[in-house]
């Protein structure tokens, strides 16, 4: 599996939250680790592949609409004395909610 070096366009804020998802699936048991305008990191069991589409539903704040979008993976890392990979998305379009919402979010 091909790693990519992790060079951000941007500063992500840390996001230490559980990823919801159908159980079994290539997100169980994934977390966040950051944020972004453009992008987010997590963790996870499954080993994700460069350039991978996934569509990711962020909820920004309590009591508000999510944001859907739709993004690729950019890089991966394996964790030293773990079997779980750190993963790098950028968000390639947003398919509900706006851009606007993640930059007031980010403001």
């Amino acid at each position: 599996m091909p790693v990519a070096s992790n060079n951000r366009m941007e500063t992500r804020n840390n996001c230490f939250v559980p990823v919801e998802s159908k159980s079994d699936s290539s997100f169980d048991l994934t977390r966040t680790v950051d944020i972004s305008r453009h992008g987010i990191g997590f963790i996870s069991s499954h080993p994700h592949n460069i350039n991978e589409r996934i569509a990711i539903e962020i909820q920004l704040k309590a009591n508000t609409d999510p944001v859907l979008v739709m993004g690729h993976v950019k890089w991966i890392r394996k964790l030293s004395n773990s079997e779980q990979y750190r993963v790098g998305m950028n968000y390639d379009e947003i398919i509900s909610g706006s851009q606007r919402s993640l930059d007031r979010y980010f403001e």
